[in-house]
């Protein structure tokens, strides 16, 4: 959880980063409706986020902006629509990043690369992964759960929302820190992966904390650790995977936007001081907290960075790990 000063010094950075280029914005942007392109069927946070942004957009430009979903594909329908879009601005696209980034890594037929391919605009959310255990575990720290596991080598499962997702790499991840073997168990979607964990078919998960909170008030289900610089307000008994010795453990979920190749910078630019300004604002921080998520503001360089180095570290989990899909 982002403190609120550190986000507002962001703000700063990002207006200070693009007041040149804004300055020579194009004065007829946008000049007509905006499409938002989402891989993502309707519905769920993807949804929520897109009509949030959206509908500031339209207030602060006087344009609409359309959400335009585009499922399938691993994200190649909506990419291809992006790629095809004329580079003036009027058509963005919301990605999440673990689902962007490592299908062109798992996928050998991946028609383009999801780092350079398109045009970075800025971050808009995250939110840290938490490690859940069934309520028969007997684990309440990352170190007990650990001497359990090497005690009982590849007998422990944890439930993903597919091959390849973040509750996946986040699994591997930790196994490889931890030197301990995990079994991973694929099920169609975050919600039957917490399901099953639940119902005590699988051992453990890594899920974002709000989908799991109320079995954790009830007591189905125990936190033990959580990825983020600081704890979590809304459970604060549960330490960061840092404060108990795992710093690496860096792994969370986020989500960004970016635009056609070639797309302008001073028009980029306009986007990003925009939806900077969006994700400061008090009704935003509110919504954001429904979905668990934090305001994550960052200039469209910094973006960039954070695809190459997540793409980086996507990478060395999947080769380590071995991790396939079938195709």
């Amino acid at each position: 959880m982002k403190h609120p000063s550190t986000v507002t010094r962001t703000l700063w950075v990002v207006l200070l980063a693009a007041s040149s280029g804004i300055a020579c914005a194009q004065a007829s942007f946008p000049s007509k409706p905006i499409r938002f392109l989402s891989p993502y069927s309707a519905g769920g946070a993807t949804s929520v986020l897109g009509r949030i942004i959206g509908q500031r957009l339209t207030d602060a430009w006087g344009q609409q902006v359309l959400i335009d979903n585009r499922p399938g594909g691993s994200g190649v329908i909506a990419a291809e629509a992006l790629m095809k879009s004329p580079p003036d601005g009027h058509t963005i696209m919301l990605i999440s990043g673990s689902a962007y980034l490592v299908a062109p890594l798992l996928i050998k037929s991946f028609p383009f690369d999801a780092v350079t391919a398109f045009a970075p605009v800025t971050t808009v959310s995250s939110s840290e992964v938490a490690l859940l255990v069934h309520r028969s575990i007997p684990s309440n720290n990352v170190r007990e759960f650990v001497a359990l596991a090497k005690a009982k080598p590849g007998q422990l499962n944890y439930s993903t929302a597919g091959p390849g997702g973040m509750a996946h790499l986040a699994g591997e991840l930790f196994a490889t820190l931890a030197g301990i073997k995990l079994q991973a168990v694929a099920y169609k979607g975050a919600n039957p992966a917490v399901t099953e964990l639940v119902g005590g078919q699988v051992h453990l998960s890594f899920q974002n904390l709000l989908l799991c909170l109320p079995h954790i008030k009830a007591g189905r289900l125990k936190a033990i650790g959580i990825t983020g610089e600081q704890r979590s307000p809304t459970l604060p008994n549960v330490a960061t995977f840092k404060e108990q010795g795992m710093p690496a453990m860096d792994v969370k979920l986020w989500y960004g936007i970016l635009a056609p190749p070639a797309t302008p910078k001073d028009i980029v630019n306009k986007y990003a001081v925009e939806i900077a300004k969006i994700l400061v604002m008090p009704d935003t921080k509110e919504k954001f907290d429904g979905l668990g998520m934090d305001p994550w503001i960052t200039t469209p360089e910094q973006f960039g960075a954070v695809m190459r180095d997540d793409t980086a570290k996507y990478a060395k989990i999947i080769k380590a790990a071995k991790i396939t899909i079938e195709q």
